[in-house]
């Protein structure tokens, strides 16, 4: 129909339509079925787009193992109504409380913790915000680190297993989703670490941020550490069987599934919560199909414009090492997570990025989790930062710039972490070696 350009051209075209109407926050899974069918009808005709997007569609939500989504959702939902949040936060406090910014310290712990089991950054920052932010105001914390704190924190989520991102990045990639899960236990390690490092500089500048909290007696530190016993039992059962071998991924989500239902029974003792929490499971389950339907449609269109390949071939003559590449992409999404959410970043350039990074021979599973880490940031960088809206929106009375002044120390360690994961390829990749 347009012989005349370039068809590459047109997958160009494309992808800065995508980008724009993101940004316009048209829907991800509108905004890229939309660029698909309409890019396949002026490529195509209606005909062949039709029936193209209806098998991709069909194919794209068919397989079996996408049910590890709804499952690992259901998990992350039941958690939260067990209220483990608080018992996490208690726990943490009970640890690190009475150190010079200990309650800090301890929401970060809170986080990864609860992050780990529930798998969503946003979730993870507005539970912990309606959690500890009024302890740490109660005791003189300063805003800024209170809610860098919280910010900072919340990120973990998307990186310690099981992750949602991480679920649809292995699915998108074909990427061993297990290994994935496994990849992200040491970044997320050493970002907790990193996290505390930087309270501990917060303090040491200015010891008035964090006046010192008397430290409780030894019975009571014992009993609100010993509450956290069903987080370490399921994260435990669920992380320990896929590097075990004991369950495949699709049955370490349902032993998650199970025993977030068993803890919320334990809380609430009725089943009155399960109609909340399936609605909640399943509104989350069907956005994320829907977004998987229409990255079909996208990337049948970019795939019949040849793009990929354009980009494998341009970068082949350029000459960079896969190293130049991985720095230049990292870049390239530290520079996306400022201005979007991490699953539209990862939706949207994964069609175009990941040819590239076959044909350059680098590892999917560290690919990514540096893809993550760098999304990551981006969830804490102003000005769109989605945890610090999340904050934001759940505490009025502080100012935004506070909460990006607070939140600045934890930005310059995530990127030293990332620029370490980059360095040290084997702290990404050690824990893998054994796992199938």
């Amino acid at each position: 129909m347009f012989e005349a350009i370039a068809i590459e051209v047109w997958g160009v075209v494309g992808f800065i339509a995508l980008l724009a109407l993101v940004f316009l926050r048209v829907p991800i899974a509108i905004a890229m079925a939309s660029v698909g069918l309409v890019g396949g009808i002026l490529l195509s005709g209606m005909k062949v787009t039709g029936l193209t997007f209806a098998a991709s569609a069909f194919e794209s939500v068919f397989p079996y193992s996408l049910s590890v989504i709804p499952l690992f959702i259901l998990m992350g939902v039941f958690v939260t109504h067990a209220d483990l949040s608080k018992k996490l936060y208690d726990g943490m406090f009970a640890m690190m409380g009475h150190w010079r910014g200990g309650l800090a310290q301890a929401t970060i712990g809170a986080c990864a913790m609860f992050g780990a089991i529930c798998g969503s950054s946003l979730a993870t920052a507005a539970t912990m915000t309606r959690v500890a932010m009024p302890q740490m105001r109660a005791r003189g914390y300063d805003d800024g680190l209170a809610t860098g704190a919280i910010a900072a924190g919340g990120t973990l989520g998307i990186l310690i297993p099981p992750s949602i991102i991480l679920l649809i990045y292995g699915i998108l990639t074909g990427t061993s989703i297990g290994k994935l899960f496994i990849a992200g236990l040491i970044p997320g390690l050493i970002g907790t670490t990193f996290y505390l490092g930087a309270v501990r500089y917060s303090v040491w500048r200015n010891p008035s941020a964090a006046p010192l909290v008397a430290k409780a007696p030894m019975a009571t530190r014992l009993r609100q550490l010993g509450a956290v016993w069903q987080v370490v039992l399921l994260f435990g059962l669920v992380l320990g069987g896929i590097y075990t071998g004991w369950f495949s991924t699709i049955e370490a989500a349902a032993v998650g599934a199970f025993g977030g239902l068993l803890a919320a029974l334990i809380r609430h003792r009725s089943l009155k919560f399960l109609p909340a929490a399936l609605e909640d499971a399943a509104k989350t389950t069907a956005m994320i199909f829907l977004i998987i339907v229409g990255t079909a449609a996208f990337n049948a269109f970019i795939e019949r414009t040849h793009l990929p390949n354009m980009i494998v071939s341009y970068v082949a003559d350029m000459g960079l090492s896969a190293m130049g590449v991985l720095v230049f992409l990292m870049v390239i999404y530290l520079a996306l997570g400022c201005v979007m959410d991490g699953l539209s970043v990862i939706f949207v350039t994964i069609p175009i990025v990941f040819p590239l990074v076959q044909s350059l021979g680098i590892d999917p599973v560290w690919f990514g989790i540096l893809l993550v880490c760098a999304t990551e940031i981006g969830l804490i960088t102003p000005p769109v930062g989605m945890n610090l809206f999340i904050i934001k929106g759940l505490t009025t009375d502080i100012n935004i710039k506070t909460i990006w002044k607070g939140v600045t120390p934890f930005i310059v360690v995530d990127i030293l972490r990332l620029a370490v994961l980059l360095a040290f390829p084997m702290l990404t990749l050690y824990l893998t070696l054994d796992v199938r």
